[in-house]
C-alpha cells in the first residue's frame, strides 16, 4: 500500500484587519472577531475563485452568508418560476427575506405584562417610520401576541403599519400615565419626528398620514382615553378593540368621562378619511366623542356594548364646524345606558342600516325608555333604515329617533317616518275584545307629541263590523290655565254602537281608550307635528 504525505497545515492569527489572502488550505484565525478563513488556493489547483472562506464558527453571521434564498413555492406542486426565465431565479439573501417585515420583539419590547414596552415600541416606530423619508426603510412593524404595557402614549407616526396577531392577543395596555408631555392617550398619532399635539407639522415634519393599525386592543387599567386621532388624514383601524376599564355599575352618569377614541383638528391640518372597520367599543364612557371638525369619517361594521353614550358628534360646542361627513354604518348597539347617537348643531352626517337593541333604557330593558336612542339636533342629517329594539309603546315615551324639529329626515324600522317636523307612526295594530269599562289601547307622552291625528280601521273578523276613522287630539297645556283635553273623533261605521273611542289626560300621559261589544283588530297610525 502506498503511503500518502499529508502535508503540514500551516496558520495564522492577528487582526481582522490585518488578514491577508491565505494560501491553498492555510488557515487564518481572526482574533478580534473570533473567526476562522481558509485559503482557497489558486484556479489551476482547482479552486473556483480565488480568496478566503469563512469556517462557520458560533461567532459567524449565518444570515449574511446566506446568499441565495430563492422563493420556490413547492407547496403549490411544482417550483414557481421567479425570474424572466425558469434558468434566472430572483435571489436575496436570508438577512433580506427576513427583513421584509419587522417584529416589535427585534426592538426590545417582550409583551409579557410586567416589563414597560414604551420605549422598545416607539423606538421601533421611529427607526421604521422616522429616521429618513426614504420608503424603503418602511416596514410593517408585527405585533405578536402578548399584553404591551406602556407608561406613556404610543406616538404612530405618518405611513406606520401596525399588525397585532387579533384584538384578543396582542393588547396593548396602559397601567400608569406618568408622561404628561405626552397627554393621557394609550396611542396617538403623531408627526414624522413623532412630534405630538400643537407640535404636529413643525420642524418640517410631515402630519400623520396613511397609517394602518390591525389586529390588536388598545385598554387601560385607569380612566385614560384610549386613542386620539390628532391632526391626520387616511388612517384606517381594522379588527380593532377599544376596551376600557368600566363596569355597568358605573356608567349610569359620564361621570368618567372616558373615551375610546377622540379626535383633534386644525384649520390647517383637519382630520380626514379616516375608518373603523369591524372594531369594539366596550366599558367606557363613549365609544368615539368629538366636537372638531372631521370630514370623512367612516365607522362600520363595528359594535358599542356597554356605554353610557356610543357616539357623540358635535354634543358640545362645535368647533369649525364640527364634525361634517361622518357615516355610521351597518353597527350593532346593544347595552348603551342612554343615547346610541347624538349628533348635535352639526350637519350632513349620516346614520344608516344600524341595529339598536338594549339602548337608551338604562340597561334596564323594555318599558325603561330612559331617551331618545338617536337624537339629532341639526339640520341636514339623516337617519335610513335604522333598526330599533323599542316597542311601539316605549316608542310613544321616548321616541327612537328625535330630529328636534330640524330640516332632517328619518325612515324608522319600516314603520316610521320623520320629515323634519311631521313624524307618523304607521302599520301598529292591537287586539281588542268586548269591554263594558274604559281600556287602554295606546298611550302619548306630550314630551313627545301634544297634538296628534290618530288614523284608524277597526274590524270583527266574526261580524264583519268595519269602523274607519280620524281621532283628533290635543292635550291638556300644563301652563294654560284654561286649558282642556280636546278631541274630536271622525268615523265611518256600519254599525256605530259597536266601539265608542275615548281620550283622557293624567298628567304628561294621554290615553287613548275605548269600550266595545264587539272584538276585532284595530289598525291605526299617529302623525303629529314637532313641538
Amino acid at each position: 500500500m502506498a503511503i500518502v504525505q499529508v502535508s503540514r497545515i500551516t496558520n495564522r492569527k492577528g487582526l481582522s484587519e490585518n488578514l491577508p489572502q491565505l494560501a491553498g488550505a492555510e488557515f487564518g484565525w481572526v482574533i478580534d472577531q473570533r473567526k476562522l478563513y481558509i485559503g482557497n488556493g489558486t484556479l489551476a489547483d482547482g479552486a473556483p475563485a480565488v480568496g478566503n472562506t469563512e469556517v462557520l464558527t458560533q461567532y459567524s453571521d449565518i444570515l449574511s452568508l446566506a446568499t441565495s434564498y430563492t422563493y420556490k413555492g413547492e407547496h403549490a406542486g411544482y417550483t414557481v418560476q421567479t425570474g424572466a426565465t425558469s434558468g434566472s431565479p430572483v435571489t436575496q439573501t436570508l438577512q433580506a427575506k427576513l427583513d421584509n417585515f419587522a417584529s416589535v420583539l427585534d426592538f426590545g419590547a417582550t409583551g409579557d405584562g410586567v416589563t414597560d414596552d414604551t420605549d422598545a415600541i416607539n423606538r421601533a416606530l421611529f427607526q421604521l417610520f422616522c429616521r429618513q423619508t426614504n420608503t424603503t426603510i418602511r416596514r410593517s412593524l408585527y405585533f405578536p401576541a402578548g399584553t404591551y404595557r406602556v407608561t406613556q402614549s404610543i406616538a404612530v407616526p405618518p405611513f406606520a403599519q401596525l399588525w397585532g396577531d387579533g384584538p384578543n392577543s396582542a393588547i396593548i395596555e396602559m397601567d400608569v400615565a406618568s408622561d404628561s408631555s405626552f397627554g393621557a392617550y394609550v396611542m396617538r398619532t403623531a408627526d414624522s419626528l413623532q412630534q405630538t399635539g400643537v407640535n404636529i407639522g413643525t420642524n418640517s415634519a410631515t402630519p400623520p398620514q396613511a397609517i394602518v393599525i390591525s389586529g390588536m386592543t388598545f385598554t387601560s387599567v385607569e380612566d385614560i382615553d384610549l386613542v386620539l386621532v390628532d391632526r391626520a388624514e387616511q388612517v384606517s383601524f381594522n379588527n380593532v378593540n377599544f376596551e376600557g376599564p368600566l363596569l355597568q355599575s358605573s356608567l349610569t352618569s359620564a361621570g368618567a368621562d372616558l373615551a375610546g377614541v377622540r379626535f383633534d383638528s386644525t384649520v390647517a391640518y383637519t382630520t380626514k378619511q379616516i375608518e373603523f372597520n369591524n372594531c369594539k367599543f366596550s366599558q367606557l364612557t363613549y365609544g368615539i366623542n368629538t366636537d372638531e371638525n372631521i370630514q370623512g369619517v367612516t365607522v362600520q361594521n363595528s359594535q358599542f356594548n356597554t356605554l353610557y353614550q356610543a357616539i357623540l358628534l358635535g354634543d358640545g360646542t362645535p368647533v369649525n364646524g364640527g364634525p361634517e361627513g361622518v357615516r355610521i354604518v351597518q353597527n350593532l348597539f346593544d347595552a348603551v345606558a342612554k343615547q346610541g347617537i347624538i349628533i348635535g348643531a352639526v350637519a350632513y352626517n349620516v346614520s344608516a342600516y344600524n341595529i339598536f337593541l338594549n339602548v337608551a333604557n338604562d340597561f334596564l330593558g323594555a318599558g325603561n325608555a330612559a331617551a331618545a336612542i338617536i337624537d339629532i339636533s341639526g339640520d341636514n342629517n339623516v337617519s335610513i333604515g335604522d333598526m330599533f329594539e323599542r316597542s311601539d309603546a316605549d316608542n310613544l315615551v321616548q321616541p327612537r329617533i328625535d330630529l328636534n324639529n330640524k330640516a332632517c329626515y328619518a325612515l324608522i324600522n319600516g314603520e316610521e317616518i320623520e320629515f323634519g317636523t311631521y313624524h307618523r307612526l304607521a302599520g301598529v295594530s292591537a287586539s281588542l275584545t268586548v269591554q263594558g269599562s274604559a281600556t287602554t289601547i295606546f298611550t302619548v307622552n306630550t314630551a313627545s307629541a301634544t297634538g296628534f291625528n290618530c288614523i284608524y280601521q277597526f274590524k270583527d273578523p266574526v261580524t264583519n263590523i268595519i269602523r274607519f276613522g280620524t281621532l283628533r287630539v290635543v292635550a291638556q297645556d300644563s301652563d294654560d290655565s284654561a286649558g282642556t283635553l280636546a278631541y274630536v273623533d271622525d268615523y265611518s261605521e256600519d254599525n256605530p254602537s259597536a266601539i265608542v273611542l275615548s281620550v283622557v289626560q293624567s298628567g304628561s300621559t294621554i290615553s287613548v281608550q275605548y269600550t266595545s261589544t264587539a272584538a276585532g283588530t284595530f289598525k291605526y297610525s299617529l302623525e303629529h307635528l314637532g313641538i
